[in-house]
């Protein structure tokens, strides 16, 4: 069976009504990244981040997964799909694929500030000052934020690297390092790039882009791969 690797990013999840970074000119909710998504920004203010993190848990129970989500459910019918996300939401899970794995942590999980091995699932929106681990710690959102490493890197990197097909979705290809792995690619392998606007595929020579919303473009790939898959 055909693998086939999906990196996918905030645009995916906006067609669902969760507002991305860059919609909001560079602010969350009116707050710098500095804020609320640093380490810095933990050790300062920590019921600020936590506060930050609980609006988005909140508004995360009032969305739901939407037509691009679903085609990649769909794809799975006939291909082993691995999605690689750099959202945090868990959409693509609500939704039904099988397969996923979070590049930059998990909204609705935590984890302890002693040991970070201890992760949670969260089973309401809300995290408090107070709410701690087994082994007494405070326990913070289960987010890569800006400065930290991305421990999941290197087993994206050898998705994509196994991968007899990617297709990049809802993501600028400008945040690293996520935005490298699409040259963990082997050579002659198909990519696909779904995107709104006037790409410059400038190094991406070799990728075929699909000018359409991820809903639209997502779901016209996935009936031609899958019709192409019958002949």
């Amino acid at each position: 069976m055909q693998k086939i690797v999906v990196l996918s990013g905030a645009g995916i999840s906006a067609e669902s009504g969760i507002s991305t970074f860059r919609d909001n000119n560079g602010l969350w909710e009116n707050h710098k990244i500095e804020e609320v998504a640093t380490p810095e920004a933990w050790e300062m203010n920590r019921e600020l981040v936590i506060k930050f993190y609980n609006l988005r848990r909140k508004q995360l129970l009032e969305v739901d997964p939407n037509p691009a989500h679903m085609a990649l459910v769909k794809l799975e019918e006939k291909f082993d799909v691995q999605i690689i996300t750099q959202n945090i939401d868990n959409l693509h899970e609500r939704a039904g694929s099988s397969n996923i794995l979070h590049l930059h942590g998990e909204l609705n999980k935590v984890r302890s500030t002693l040991d970070p091995g201890l992760v949670y699932t969260m089973k309401d929106w809300e995290l408090k000052i107070g709410d701690t681990c087994e082994k007494g710690s405070q326990l913070r959102p289960h987010i890569v934020w800006f400065g930290e490493e991305v421990p999941n890197i290197s087993i994206a990197a050898d998705m994509v690297k196994k991968a007899d097909c990617l297709i990049v979705v809802g993501t600028s290809l400008n945040v690293y390092p996520a935005a490298g792995l699409i040259h963990e690619v082997r050579q002659n392998i198909p990519i696909f790039l779904i995107d709104p606007g006037n790409v410059d595929s400038g190094f991406l020579k070799e990728v075929k882009i699909i000018q359409a919303n991820a809903g639209e473009g997502l779901t016209r790939l996935v009936n031609e791969l899958l019709e192409n898959n019958k002949k």
